[in-house]
């Protein structure tokens, strides 16, 4: 079932993949310009890749040994990995933490992003906050999209888009993204934190989250279809966002 999904998505990913906006990068200001863009699709994957933990493993008491042991333990590496790596430093971080880090090491506006964090502290929903800040309509589709898959509460819809919007177009995208970078020592903590999504959705949880994809379909058709549904519509989104972050520019 899975050799179906990859013809399916094959022209939008690469449109992603060697998507104009990687070439853009002429100047410091541009690079900001896309970070400040860029940083709800790292701060949202987090929610993304909680809903799984929720739905695939036990985080309630009293503990309960949860089914497909081998997704469970895929899970709960990618959460340690995402929300407790190192950073050059050594110092352990989250990856969204890792990414305002680099932003405010070249000078990007990192205060949306933390007014927003605010708004959800103080108990806003995410679209309410979202619409508060007035934050750019591309970023608030990207998010909303990400937050309704969310609460269908399917493993392996939210497991398709984890896989298929985020994890399996990473390394191909950064690599793309890196590509068109310039030589500045001021962007070492960004460039940092793109190498450490290459080497790890890349040669560990892209693969393992087709495998989660296989587990969690099996042989049901319709689940294959709504995979392929919903990660079109994935890229979709970000292809959206790359196409406005790219007119901005």
């Amino acid at each position: 079932m899975i050799d179906k999904v990859t013809p399916a998505l094959q022209d939008i990913r690469l449109a992603l993949v060697g998507h104009e906006l990687y070439q853009k990068f002429r100047s410091l200001d541009d690079l900001k310009l896309f970070t400040q863009y860029h940083v709800f699709p790292v701060w949202d994957f987090m929610s993304l890749l909680k809903a799984l933990q929720n739905e695939l493993t036990c985080v309630s008491l009293p503990w309960i040994p949860s089914e497909n042991p081998k997704t469970r333990r895929f899970i709960n590496e990618i959460v340690h990995g995402e929300e407790s790596d190192l950073d050059q430093e050594g110092n352990s971080v989250s990856h969204f933490e890792m990414y305002l880090d680099a932003m405010q090491s070249i000078g990007a506006d990192t205060t949306q992003m933390e007014s927003f964090i605010h708004l959800l502290k103080s108990g806003k929903t995410v679209a309410a906050a979202l619409t508060e800040l007035e934050v750019d309509e591309a970023i608030k589709e990207f998010v909303n999209f990400t937050f309704e898959i969310i609460s269908t509460r399917k493993p392996h819809i939210i497991a398709a888009v984890f896989t298929f919007g985020r994890e399996d177009l990473i390394p191909d995208m950064f690599v793309g993204i890196l590509r068109g970078l310039q030589q500045d020592s001021k962007l070492d903590k960004l460039i940092y934190y793109f190498e450490r999504h290459i080497e790890l959705d890349g040669d560990e949880h892209g693969p393992m989250s087709i495998e989660m994809i296989k587990e969690l379909c099996g042989e049901d058709d319709e689940k294959w279809k709504e995979v392929i549904q919903y990660s079109q519509q994935a890229l979709q989104f970000r292809l959206h966002l790359w196409n406005t972050i790219s007119a901005k520019i």
